[in-house]
This record gives C-alpha cells, structure tokens and sequence, in this order.
C-alpha cells in the first residue's frame, strides 16, 4: 500500500526513533525500579535488586522487605506501567478511528460507560449484565457508550469533529450519573473504596490483576502494528483512505472494538484515569510524527512511563497517605486539553 503519511515538523525521524524507543524503555525500566524503592516507607536500591534478584534466580532475603518489595509494590507498579500504555495505545486507536487528536477514551465518554459497568457488577454481583464479569461488563458499556456517542456525531453520514466532542462529554455526564445512581444503593464502606477507585488508583494491585491487562494490550497493540498502514490512510480522510484500497467501515469498527478492549480492561483493574488517551499520542505525534508505525510503540512506552511517575508523585506527595492516581492525570489533562482546544480554534479562525 503507497500511501503517503502527512508530514509536519517534528523533532525525531529516521534512525534517530530507534534511539528514542530504546531511550523510553531504559527510563521506563528506571523509573520502575525508583517507584518500588520509594513509597511511605523509602528502602535503598540494593535491598530492591536483593528482593528481586531473589525472586528472579533464588536465594534468601528479608521477609519485610519482600513482603514491600515484591508483594506490594512490584504488581503496583507494573500494573501502572500497563494501565498507561493501555490508555496511550487506545487515545491513538481513537484519534485514527476519528481523525481528530481531541479524542480519547475519557472525552468521548468511553471510560465513564466503561466505569458503569464495573461498578454495576460490584455492586449488583454479575447477574447485573447478563453473568458477565468485570471486566466483560465494563467492555460492554464501554462499546455501547462510544458506539452511541459515534452515530449522534454524525450528520449525512459524515463525522463532525464538534459534535462528536460535545456528545462524547454529554453521553459521559450520563454515564457518571448512571454510576453516581448505583454508588447511592452502596454502604458507606463500600461508597468510600468505590470513590477512591473511580477517580483512579493502582493501590492494592496484586500480580493476579497484570494477567488479563498484559495479554489484552499485547494482542492489542500486535494488531494496530500490523494496521498501522491503514490507520495512516484513515488519517488522510475517507475518501483518500478508500482510494488506497482500505476498508474504511470495517477498519473503523475494528478500531471502535479495539479501543473500547483496551479502555474496558485498564478501567476494570484501576478505575477511571483520565487523560492519558489524550496527552501522551498527541505529545507523540508533535516528537516523530504521524505514521503509526512509530506513534503506536512511542506512545506505549511513554504512556507506560507516565503513569509509573505519575502513581509514585501520588504515593509521596502527601506521605504516610497516597491520593488517587486521575487526581494528577486530570489537573495536568485539563489544562492541556483547553490548550489544544484554543490551538485548533485559532487554525481554523
């Protein structure tokens, strides 16, 4: 397929994005280990690399310090670095599905649907939706929502980039106020971990929650990769796009199920962070450019890494206690979204 990847200035080409993969993977692979040394109680790297080291090839270590380490702090941390890059891969799974960098899974609605019905299982058990389980539900309401907010978008059967933003936040007002409605039949107990994990938090991760994350994200991820000439193509417009011989509906409504997976997996292990979607694959575009072939493993690796820094910020800025993760996603999303709002409206004026 010859299609041509619009191109813009951008700081990184060529050779020079290997280096930066690498780059992202080894302060990816840092700020890990710094997230697992710090915390309420600080431990030096070389107790780290002994609890590790002895999990890895064997050996003897202190009991607390495997108890923080490995028990605790480790599927913490990773499962961060996995919520991040779920988040990043479905804001660019999105953008292409719309064409438009203002799209992510928290302004269009999505992970609102999504957080609905994981809530309406663990409230309601899982005769709620059908039998299914969390993660199930929270893929179901997360389809239906962006579904529901893609056709009100569109007028002659052409996508509107202003209404599909304002039908995304209305749809998600709705969704929230659905899962409000269901927090209300909570006891006070229940009512305030429910909070907290809606707003987005990590805390409690076991490594039985990095299983179903991990795999959806790869085969995810494998897919865009392989799609990544097309989602190319779709961001030249429909009519260039079909001209190169893609499928332009089907390719949309693999992107839609796509993106609505890998949301409805990362809300249903930590609530709804918000943001990611949106900052980190634009960020990525203004570095390397617009070909997928090097926006989708950027935006994974960074995704990953900012929220590995974002949660350890969460842990230590208000020691002994931690605040939730979407605190920080969101101060620093909101003003980056208006941000981009104002530059989009000062190119087209």
């Amino acid at each position: 397929m010859g299609e041509r990847v619009r191109r813009g200035p951008h700081l990184v080409s060529g050779p020079a994005t290997a280096l930066l993969i690498a780059s992202l993977a080894i302060a990816l692979a840092g700020a890990t280990v710094l997230a697992i040394s710090l915390g309420s109680v600080d431990l030096p790297l070389n107790a780290v690399w002994r609890v590790i080291a002895a999990h890895v090839v064997g050996g003897d270590t202190d009991p607390l310090n495997d108890q923080v380490v490995w028990q605790i702090r480790t599927p913490r941390v990773l499962l961060a670095a996995l919520a991040g890059a779920g988040l990043s891969v479905a804001g660019v799974a999105f953008q292409a599905l719309v064409r438009n960098p203002l799209a992510d899974p928290y302004i269009l609605g999505v992970s609102s649907g999504a957080s609905l019905g994981a809530v309406l299982v663990a409230a309601l058990g899982t005769s709620a939706l059908a039998g299914l389980g969390v993660t199930g539900a929270a893929f179901a309401t997360a389809l239906a929502t962006v579904l529901v907010v893609y056709l009100l978008a569109q007028r002659a059967g052409r996508l509107l980039d202003t209404w599909l933003v304002l039908t995304g936040v209305a749809i998600g007002y709705l969704c929230t106020a659905a899962t409000t409605f269901v927090q209300l039949q909570l006891n006070p107990t229940e009512l305030q971990g429910m909070m907290f994990w809606l707003m987005g938090s990590v805390a409690g991760a076991t490594w039985g929650d990095l299983g179903v994350p991990a795999v959806v994200i790869t085969a995810c991820m494998a897919y865009l990769l392989l799609r990544a000439r097309a989602m190319n193509a779709l961001m030249a417009g429909e009519d260039a796009a079909a001209g190169l011989g893609v499928a332009v509906r089907s390719q949309r409504v693999a992107l839609l199920v796509v993106g609505s997976l890998l949301t409805a997996t990362v809300v249903s292990v930590v609530g709804g962070i918000g943001f990611i979607g949106l900052m980190i694959p634009h960020m990525t575009r203004f570095v390397v450019g617009g070909d997928h072939r090097r926006v989708l493993p950027v935006s994974l690796l960074a995704g990953a890494l900012f929220l590995v820094l974002v949660d350890l910020a969460a842990r230590i800025a208000d020691r002994p206690d931690e605040l939730p993760v979407g605190v920080f996603t969101t101060g620093l999303g909101v003003p980056f979204f208006l941000w981009l709002l104002r530059r989009r409206s000062a190119r087209t004026t």
